[in-house]
């Protein structure tokens, strides 16, 4: 076990189920090791210390290893969590979707044990975003969503089209099509003006450079803020193509509490 391993690194919860009658399997995405796989043993017992620390969006220092003589297992065992400290989120309603959210795309479409510390940290800056206004909410998740297609390797750069490699004129407008790319829209397709898109790819030109994914996001969210409603089309359509074209659970889910609470709300028929 690594250093790291050994003094507790910091993670989130991402989802849990039952293991045993009183054990959990933890799905962990931790800074270091990225997503993981842990038994939590004992911690469905009243007794464990576990059950008020593996918790859905509140940072823990977890340590953990594989099992003895096995380097290859896929499950690891978790030896402690501790609270990893932080601002506690007190989300109510659409929050707590928009979390459960991230979390799906984040199991979905993260590989096991591959590292992405950057990622790690937007989504970390990313929660306490989460549950506010609506517009900062869903500008928080569109600039989430574009870190994390950047970050498993398949958004296209921004500052030239895809196909032609030409540069990206300010005053153009552009459209991120799932099998092309980044290219000139057609009249009446849902595009980013040509500005929108230099100042993506400004934003991430920085991305890689130290201590500055916090102002990079920042930068990323305010692009995201402007133009709403098109990068929602977008990234939809790219997460979908990327998500093997299966619905996600959490949308399906926020869309039907809300019918649900319209009927509730309407006035009874006479």
């Amino acid at each position: 076990m690594s250093a790291a391993a050994a003094s507790g690194q910091p993670a989130f919860v991402l989802h849990s189920y039952d293991w045993s009658e009183s054990s959990l399997i933890v799905e962990l995405f931790t800074r270091d090791a990225g997503r993981v796989a842990a038994v939590a043993k004992g911690a469905k017992r009243p007794t464990s210390q576990l059950r008020a620390v593996l918790m859905p969006f509140q940072a823990v220092l977890v340590q953990f290893a594989r099992a003895k003589g096995d380097a290859s297992a896929e499950v690891r065992t978790l030896r402690g969590a501790e609270w990893g400290g932080g601002v506690v989120v007190a989300w109510q309603g659409a929050g707590w979707f928009a979390g459960f959210y991230l979390n799906e795309l984040l199991l979905r479409l993260l590989a096991r044990d591959d590292p992405h510390p950057q990622l790690f940290d937007a989504y970390a800056a990313t929660l306490p975003c989460l549950g506010g206004s609506e517009l900062r909410s869903e500008a928080a998740l569109r600039a989430f969503e574009l870190v994390l297609l950047r970050e498993t390797g398949v958004l296209p750069e921004f500052g030239r089209t895809t196909l032609t490699q030409l540069p990206v004129s300010g005053g153009a407008r552009y459209a991120l099509r799932v099998e092309q790319g980044l290219v000139e829209a057609a009249p009446g397709e849902p595009a980013l003006s040509g500005a929108a898109c230099l100042e993506l790819a400004a934003a991430f030109e920085d991305w890689t450079a130290p201590a500055t994914e916090t102002a990079v996001l920042q930068r990323l969210q305010a692009v995201c803020a402007r133009e709403l409603q098109t990068l929602k089309q977008l990234l939809r359509s790219q997460l979908h193509y990327h998500l093997g074209g299966a619905p996600l659970r959490t949308r399906q889910v926020a869309v039907d509490s809300q019918r649900l609470l319209e009927a509730a709300s309407a006035p009874p028929s006479r």
